[in-house]
């Protein structure tokens, strides 16, 4: 292969005079790959700019437990370290998806290539600039899909249990409906009075009024009274009397309650009436079931709608930030729980309400409380403060956790672009740039203050 020929059908090096293509073929090597072989890998020292002479090489980035297509290097295509760039590492990995020949210049040719070859360095510089600005574009939608697709497995998990109960409460409901006209049977057939009726439905409708107010039993509380339900209901002769005591004491009425009933009742009559009593209360509880069910999925609807804000335009806005907050820690819930993370919570009812895009701040919500909660994985008596105070014009949010902290020589860095301490896969390191930017452009600032048992971020913003 002509080398030179092969470095001037590079697209950027079209104008480029031949002497400075000269100079860097001098200066520079060649090597070839076989298909399938690593051009680099995760953690290699990047210390060569490289030009893809023939070929093409697949990137590659860790994803979990597998890894990630990113893209791939063409043939006279510039990849590698260039001229004031700080890469030091490669973050991904290349693979060569057939045979392929590149070209490398060593770091230690670049300070004469900037003196002496101003024009070649200018298009280097240029082409860093592009790459990192795609990179950079690039790495921020990874960023959100990664913070779309955790809050799509706690919303699914979050949602999973009401809906699972809706669909158990109205199978329950239907089954339980079955059997009604066979006891409506029982009941018609009584001959009473409309007095009697009457006193019926008021004891029905009283004990319904009154479940509201209740407080609720313990398990052993409630083991006793279905106990002595049960064993008042067999000795009027009622067949299911522990299942129907269950439902009874769910109302919190007991054998007292009962006997009430029993007096005014005739002897043959009282299996029926109890039986579609105990009917009414079960169609009761088994509704209770289902909108209460159906009420935690509207709440976790609502979240979501408020912490997208789906339903407005991006504009900046009077907002409660304990209600954007609170919308996060709704949306990260199945976390709290899985890292059994106890929540404090000191957000005073009466501060002001800043102007802020609201969809935006919740994005800063979402990465450092989410940031905190992986923080607090495995440690005993994880807890997670948010705390905001009034400072002058100011409004300062706090996101503490008592995690293990960040390491004092790496904490200066960790709002830098591609800066992460998780392991590979686990993180961007993109989140806490995206943090900065949002508090910048709200004319804020965003501070960190860490040590082993206590980390604290401080979000500042504005009021007006």
């Amino acid at each position: 292969m002509d080398i030179l020929t092969a470095l001037r059908a590079v697209p950027e090096f079209k104008d480029l005079a031949e002497s400075h293509l000269i100079w860097l073929m001098e200066k520079g090597t060649v090597s070839t790959l076989k298909e399938g072989e690593k051009f680099f890998t995760y953690g290699d020292p990047i210390d060569t700019m490289a030009i893809v002479l023939e070929g093409e090489v697949d990137l590659y980035r860790a994803q979990g437990n597998g890894s990630r297509y990113l893209g791939a290097v063409e043939k006279g295509e510039i990849t590698g370290l260039l001229p004031y760039s700080r890469l030091k590492t490669a973050a991904a990995e290349g693979i060569a998806s057939r045979d392929s020949t590149i070209f490398y210049l060593h770091k230690d040719n670049f300070m004469e290539l900037v003196r002496e070859h101003s024009p070649l360095a200018e298009i280097l510089v240029h082409t860093m600039t592009d790459r990192v600005r795609d990179f950079t574009h690039q790495q921020q939608q990874d960023d959100k899909m990664m913070a779309l697709g955790k809050l799509s497995a706690g919303l699914a998990h979050e949602l999973n249990n009401p809906s699972a109960a809706i669909v158990r409460s109205a199978q329950e409901l239907k089954r339980h409906l079955g059997n009604a006209p066979e006891k409506f049977k029982s009941v018609i057939k009584i001959q009473t009075t409309a007095d009697i009726v009457d006193k019926v439905n008021e004891f029905i409708v009283a004990k319904l009024d009154e479940t509201t107010s209740q407080q609720p039993l313990s398990m052993m509380e409630k083991s006793e009274r279905e106990d002595a339900m049960a064993d008042w209901l067999q000795n009027i002769g009622l067949e299911d009397a522990y299942e129907t005591a269950s439902i009874f004491v769910d109302f919190h009425i007991q054998p007292e309650d009962m006997e009430s009933l029993n007096k005014i009742l005739r002897p043959e009559d009282r299996v029926a009436v109890i039986n579609w009593i105990g009917q009414t209360f079960t169609t009761e509880r088994l509704v209770n079931e289902i909108e209460e069910a159906s009420r935690r999925i509207n709440v976790l609807v609502t979240s979501v709608k408020s912490y997208t804000h789906m339903d407005r335009a991006p504009e900046r806005e009077r907002a409660d930030l304990r209600a954007g907050i609170r919308n996060t820690l709704t949306m990260l819930n199945h976390k709290i729980k899985k890292n059994q993370v106890t929540v404090v919570e000191n957000i005073p009812d009466n501060f002001p309400q800043p102007c802020i895009y609201v969809s935006a701040m919740n994005q800063v919500w979402t990465n450092l409380i989410d940031n905190a909660l992986d923080a607090l994985e495995g440690r005993p008596n994880a807890t997670l403060e948010i705390k905001v105070e009034k400072d002058r014009e100011f409004l300062i949010a706090y996101i503490i956790d008592n995690g293990p902290g960040i390491p004092a020589d790496i904490l200066d860095k960790i709002f830098d672009s591609f800066f992460t301490t998780k392991p590979i896969g686990k993180g961007t390191g993109i989140g806490l740039e995206v943090v900065r930017q949002i508090i910048l452009q709200h004319n804020g600032k965003v501070t960190v203050k860490s040590e082993p048992g206590r980390t604290a971020f401080a979000v500042c913003i504005p009021i007006d």
